[in-house]
């Protein structure tokens, strides 16, 4: 899988944005938007991830300096700030139901498990009381942090109708992931899921960026 990251400042209204130029100056853009020629490329998550919701402050020279970075509590996120946007460029997998369920019957119940979808489009988890979801470029979509034997490891993996569920609504994050470029999806509910069809089809017919 070839990727890349961008690096894309947004207005506090969204109406504007701004992206990093290979010679660390700045050009207006659409947020989110293809790359085009002069643009910063990052193949380095950790480096990438320095990025990740850090505030800027910007003068009428287009120049933009790092203040700080957003706290867990910074809900509203008022002022300018950075956001890493992932360009493909190749194409993406479709997640595979027998490797979710792989990934959910490991698990041992007790402990906080995240359950997601990496950017190459693979089910992980990760124990949140060790490793932080903030900030977190591996997880492209998530669920729910669960702990309880209903919804991690063996009996949880066995609930076949909720594994079905589970799986239909990954498999739409991970295609809002793919039309947004947007990390750290939340899977959508129940009860607003596409048919699982026409979001297969979806995943399938996906073009990366040339």
């Amino acid at each position: 899988m070839m990727f890349c990251f961008s690096i894309d400042a947004l207005s506090p209204s969204g109406a504007n944005a701004w992206r990093l130029q290979e010679n660390q100056q700045w050009r207006p853009c659409i947020y989110a938007e293809a790359l085009q020629a002069g643009d910063a490329r990052i193949t380095d998550k950790k480096a990438a991830e320095a990025w990740v919701n850090l505030k800027l402050k910007k003068d009428k020279a287009l120049v933009f300096t790092a203040q700080k970075k957003a706290g867990r509590f910074d809900f509203l996120m008022r002022g300018t700030y950075a956001h890493t946007v992932l360009h493909r460029l190749s194409s993406a997998a479709l997640p595979d139901k027998a490797q979710m369920l792989a990934c959910f019957k490991q698990l041992q119940a007790g402990t906080p498990w995240l359950v997601y979808l990496n950017i190459a489009g693979q089910f992980k988890a990760l124990n949140t009381q060790q490793t932080s979801i903030m900030n977190n470029l591996d997880i492209a979509v998530r669920g729910e942090i669960a702990s309880s034997e209903d919804y991690v490891g063996p009996v949880a993996a066995a609930n076949a109708q909720m594994m079905d569920d589970l799986y239909r609504q990954f498999l739409a994050g991970w295609l809002e992931h793919l039309k947004s470029s947007n990390m750290n999806v939340f899977v959508p509910d129940l009860e607003k899921l596409p048919e699982h069809d026409e979001t297969i089809g979806a995943i399938c017919n996906w073009q990366h960026e040339q």
